[in-house]
């Protein structure tokens, strides 16, 4: 689950309204959805707010005022409607309409959401909160707001280019000194003309001296350039190749250290396409592109001086289409620079399909849904491909425009510089260097011309990396953090409260857990045992109260040293693809064999890894698909064994194996758990039998705390959840009731029935 801001109104207005309304919360009322009103009654843009409670409806205008109406009161409606891109939501009640807000149809979503939960909200729906949950879950995968990349952002790869300033500045030498060799040929062609080739036209010898000496001016000029070129193409080659390189590791680390909430809210192919996709592009940039740009530019600004130093009326016709060229570039330059995010967005669209599809393709086909997921490539696939052909079409006029003018220009310059040397203003020799500078002058203005589509691509990409780098982890590292020793092991919860957004799931919880006690956790889905659990292990951060391990607050430790001390097993193991012994040391990389071995064997995982082809060097598939779901959760253990944790986390870790496996399984968590503050969430009662105390939560807050037998006799939250789980085993199948007489047995021999019907 995400954190989010209740409030998606832009900059510090968005602060500023999510504060305000926090501070109009009361004690344990929680926000299920809101609305930025973005426009005022006279559809002049405003920021104002919109916000539904399980209590009442909220508005705040765009001066700061509020308007509150309670959901109890009789009659009352929330409609919605939107005309000529305007959205509506009328507050009504059966004497007529209360308020009225408007809003922009990019919050059309956040509206339809809140008038959804309104209605059950008015009609006394109970599970709306927990409807809440579910929607604040599925605008995880909504869009993020996007914002057209701009130009400027590829000047934050400066940072990344710092280290490389020395060879950076070699090769700007190196294009100034290879641009400079290849604009002296142009020249030669004066003389060469006007002291070789028109004298010998009308009737003098050549010399052949001369003519050696410019030849050879032109040979070495040529080899120069070719020698010039050669080595700043190459320097600069290496220098973009490092840079992209530490442009993807200093992403991936980055990525590595933000909380669990910012990749709920992320697909794994989006993620995946911009560190290898965006960063490959960004890399091509830097290597050939900006160092062509750069030598476009150079020549251009060479180019120009010597045209002006020959003739500066000439010059100046020469630059009669120059306008007309930036002008089309900056106007095409706006369509790209949207065009580009909007193919990027797309295209991750496609690698979305595909990460989604790849990893389960076992459940693909077992539901027989391959017609259905090569459909959605397919569709993903075509839309892709329908806005490149948009985007296309407005490159594919550009380009042969910018060329129809740079030949309009050659025109005018070959009709003016007739004109000149017909007056005797300039000799031919001077006309043709300025034809041969002029030619070069417009390719290179073509050249800059293309560039702006690569360089837009580059900007996008930038930008969608950025994006990643720009965001601050909410689990921060302490400024001096608190060198962890030996962990006991005791927790102490202290009035610890934690909210999604503003919704509170955590409310004013106090516990207490001494070093080697195992603690079970219960109650109903979603009564907040995961979510204590993510504080626990650092996952989240508390927003109310505190939690110290030893004494110590763990907001004061860094976050991998305290990890380091808290072991934790899935109920859904997950094993990287690599061989069983990999997977073991995953946590303790330097483990040798024998630690290996030793693990594997106190989690009853030896005899099987053993039976397999290779043994410790067997491969486990993608995921752990080659093994079972009991062998992957004894892996697990093993991999937790071998940390040697002074604090475990046991999360459902025997809900999806069988009764035989959980045996087996159980049998390695007693190895486990021995000497170790343990806390362990469990729907099957049996998993907990060995609890020195059990935590029933409920809503966020711990309703009861004790041993099974004093829980069961008070016949409270945990007796109802106990006889609950019972009943439901019977519903189920008959084969459960003697699974149902083992779980009395072991938890205390307690009766299956309600006191009084034994």
């Amino acid at each position: 689950m995400q954190h989010h801001d209740p409030v998606s109104t832009p900059g510090g207005e968005e602060e500023e309204a999510s504060e305000a309304l926090k501070s109009r919360l009361r004690a344990a009322e929680n926000v299920l959805a809101t609305v930025p009103v973005d426009l005022d009654g006279e559809l002049r843009f405003a920021s104002g707010l919109l916000a539904l409670t399980d209590r009442r409806l909220l508005a705040r205008n765009s001066e700061g005022a509020w308007a509150e109406w309670p959901l109890g009161a009789p009659g009352l409606d929330l409609q919605l409607a939107d005309h000529a891109g305007i959205g509506t939501l009328d507050l009504l009640d059966a004497r007529g309409r209360l308020a009225r807000w408007r809003y922009t149809l990019r919050h059309q979503a956040a509206a339809l959401r809140l008038q959804k939960l309104f209605g059950q909200q008015a009609a006394g729906v109970a599970q709306a909160t927990a409807v809440a949950a579910e929607a604040d879950e599925a605008a995880l995968a909504e869009p993020e707001l996007q914002t057209p990349p701009s130009t400027w952002v590829l000047l934050r790869l400066g940072r990344f280019a710092r280290p490389y300033r020395k060879q950076l500045i070699a090769g700007f030498l190196l294009t100034l000194a290879s641009t400079a060799a290849t604009l002296v040929p142009p020249y030669l062609t004066i003389p060469l003309m006007d002291d070789i080739l028109i004298p010998f036209q009308n009737g003098q010898q050549i010399a052949f001296g001369k003519v050696a000496m410019f030849l050879g001016a032109l040979l070495a000029a040529a080899l120069a350039g070719w020698a010039l070129g050669w080595a700043r193409t190459y320097l600069l080659a290496l220098v973009s190749e490092r840079i992209g390189a530490d442009l993807r590791t200093t992403t991936y680390e980055h990525l590595l250290t933000l909380p669990l909430d910012y990749f709920g809210g992320k697909r794994t192919g989006d993620l995946m396409a911009r560190i290898g996709s965006e960063t490959d592009r960004i890399n091509v940039f830097l290597s050939l592109h900006a160092l062509d740009f750069l030598t476009d530019v150079l020549m251009i600004a060479m180019t120009a001086v010597i045209l002006v130093s020959i003739n500066p009326l000439l010059a100046v016709v020469t630059l009669v289409p120059l306008p007309f060229i930036a002008w089309m570039i900056h106007v095409v330059r706006d369509r790209l620079r949207t065009g580009f995010e909007k193919i990027d967005r797309v295209w991750s669209e496609v690698t979305n399909v595909l990460a989604d599809t790849i990893p389960g393709i076992r459940v693909v086909k077992a539901f027989a849904q391959e017609k259905r997921e090569a459909s959605r490539f397919h569709a993903a696939n075509a839309y892709n491909l329908q806005v490149n052909d948009k985007l296309n079409k407005t490159w594919s006029l550009f380009t042969p425009s910018v060329s129809l003018l740079t030949e309009i220009g050659l025109l005018v310059v070959w009709g003016f510089g007739i004109w000149q040397v017909a007056r005797g203003r300039i000799t031919v020799g001077v006309l043709t260097a300025f034809i041969a500078y002029i030619g070069r002058f417009y390719t290179r203005l073509d050249s800059m011309s293309r560039i702006v589509s690569v360089t837009q691509k580059a900007a996008a990409g930038a930008k969608r990396i950025f994006d990643i780098l720009d965001h601050v982890s909410n689990v921060p590292e302490p400024a001096n953090p608190v060198k962890v020793e030996r962990v006991q092991g005791r927790i102490e919860m202290a009035d610890v409260g934690f909210r999604y957004g503003s919704r509170a799931v955590i409310r004013d919880l106090d516990l207490v857990i001494e070093p080697g006690e195992m603690i079970g956790l219960v109650g109903h889905s979603g009564s907040g045992k995961s979510t204590l659990v993510n504080l626990i292990c650092r996952f989240y951060d508390v927003t109310d109260g505190a939690i110290l391990v030893d004494g110590t607050d763990i907001r004061r430790f860094a976050v991998a040293d305290y990890r380091r001390h808290v072991g934790l097993v899935l109920q859904e193991p997950f094993l990287f693809f690599g061989t069983i012994a990999q997977n073991i040391a995953y946590g303790k990389p330097e483990a040798t064999r024998e630690e290996i071995v030793a693990a594997a064997r106190a989690a009853h995982a030896h005899d099987f890894i053993l039976r397999l082809a290779h043994g410790y060097d067997s491969l486990v598939g993608e995921r752990g698909q080659g093994l079972s779901g009991g062998e992957r959760q004894r892996i697990s253990i093993a991999r937790a064994l071998l940390i040697d944790p002074r604090i475990l986390i046991l999360d459902e870790a025997t809900s999806a194996v069988d009764t035989e496996t959980e045996k087996e399984i159980q049998k390695a968590l007693d190895n486990l758990v021995q000497g170790r503050t343990t806390i362990a969430i469990a729907h099957r009662l049996s998993t907990l039998r060995k609890a020195d105390r059990l935590v029933v939560m409920d809503r966020g807050e711990i309703v009861e705390v004790g041993p099974h037998d004093a829980l069961m006799e008070k016949q409270g939250a945990y007796w109802r959840l106990y006889q609950a789980q019972l009943r439901q085993a019977d519903d189920e199948s008959p084969g459960f009731a003697a699974e149902r007489a083992s779980v009395a047995l072991v938890l205390g021999g307690h009766a299956a029935h309600p006191a009084g019907e034994a």
